[in-house]
């Protein structure tokens, strides 16, 4: 009944959306050289996801992926501050105090971020970084249907269904051999989200 109701919940999200596009943004070559991010250690890929802490459902799905740089594929996603330079929903220049803003952001009020990283060869980190940056634009709610699409191309991720759901591309991406698991949880103990207010005062921090 669930899935039944999942696949035409999805049915409906598509034709809502369908020929709608997310907003485009292109900073220059100049801010992206500068912001260039190099991880150490192997190429990893890692699936994070914002799950709601009350119901279980999944709220966000981005995908990290430290290869010859860092990117993070945030499609749709909310989070922006003024030293991370962004072309259509890709991150670049993702340091480990970056970092740390985005996951606060991700698991704040009722939400916490869960993140699931395998290994892979630098071919198949180059391959992944090149289709996140031609992936264009996400439009809103299609997060999770973006990175599957590409995920199930990608060599050692073809058993990802594409799909629209968070927490089902979460549960399919666990399953992969090989998986280090995190969980990070919020510190805001607030009733309602409070992700406008901690991104307004991390964005304020960062000036």
């Amino acid at each position: 009944m669930i899935r039944a109701f999942r696949i035409a919940a999805a049915g409906l999200v598509a034709l809502a959306l369908a020929g709608c596009a997310g907003e485009a943004v292109w900073d220059s070559d100049e801010a992206v050289a500068r912001a260039t991010y190099v991880p150490a250690g192997p190429a990893t890929v890692t699936l994070i996801t914002s799950i709601n802490t009350r119901n279980g459902s999944g709220a966000h799905s981005a995908l990290l992926i430290d290869g010859a740089q860092r990117l993070l594929f945030d499609p749709a996603g909310n989070w922006h501050n003024p030293g991370v330079p962004e072309r259509n929903d890709v991150l670049f220049g993702m340091s480990p105090g970056y970092m740390d803003l985005y996951l606060a952001f991700q698991s704040n009020g009722v939400f916490e971020a869960h993140m699931h990283t395998v290994e892979v060869s630098p071919q198949v980190a180059a391959q992944l970084s090149q289709a996140v940056q031609a992936y264009g634009p996400v439009a809103p709610a299609f997060c999770s249907r973006s990175i599957t699409e590409i995920l199930s191309g990608t060599p050692g991720f073809e058993t990802i269904s594409p799909g629209f759901f968070p927490d089902n591309t979460m549960e399919q991406f666990a399953q992969l051999p090989g998986i280090t698991y995190q969980l990070v949880e919020g510190t805001i103990s607030d009733e309602a989200n409070g992700s406008e207010e901690v991104l307004a005062a991390q964005v304020a921090g960062t000036n």
